[in-house]
Parts: structure tokens; sequence; C-alpha cells
């Protein structure tokens, strides 16, 4: 799988934003990727080391509009650690903000 396709976005909340100070960075994956796909996905897009990849699946949570009913949809999340030093650059910039 291309690592483009690994990872979809990242996940922008006041939780991942916590984390980056750990050195911990958040991302939306494929439903089908491991760890090992997803580690090397950052690695090579990003540049960096990684250390652990952690994931979780996100279920999907009943939703209601009017009498419409149905649900959000699940999805995958990874939270990856970094090696010491090491940092992305482009979530940095807008945590600053």
């Amino acid at each position: 799988m291309d690592p483009r396709q690994v990872l979809i976005r990242p996940v922008v909340s006041e939780k991942s934003y916590a984390l980056m100070s750990d050195g911990k960075y958040t991302f939306r994956v494929h439903d089908r990727a491991h760890k090992t796909q997803i580690a090397q996905a950052v690695e090579e897009i990003f540049d960096v080391k990684v250390r652990a990849v952690r994931t979780s699946k996100v279920r999907a949570k009943p939703k209601r509009r009017g009498l419409t009913t149905g649900t959000s949809r699940s999805w995958k999340k990874a939270v990856v650690q970094l090696a010491p030093g090491q940092r992305i650059e482009l979530f940095e910039g807008a945590a600053v903000e």
C-alpha cells in the first residue's frame, strides 16, 4: 500500500495537541493498515524515526437529525511516537497559533 493511502489525515483535537509535547502525533489511517505499514509511511513522508505505534478503532456513534436516524462512520486511529529529538514541523506551526 502506498504511504499516502495509509495516512489519511492528522487528527486535530485538544488531546492530540497535548500529546505533541511528548513527541506523539495522531493520524487517521486506513482501516486495513497495520502498525508496520503506519510506521513506514510516517518515516517516508515526514523523514523522521518512529519509536512506537499504537492503534485503536473508533466506533460508530448513533446520530439523529429530526426523524432520520443513522450512525457516523467507524475509523482507525494511530498514535505515533517519534524517537527523542524528532518532530514533525507541519504540526508544530499549527499548535503555536
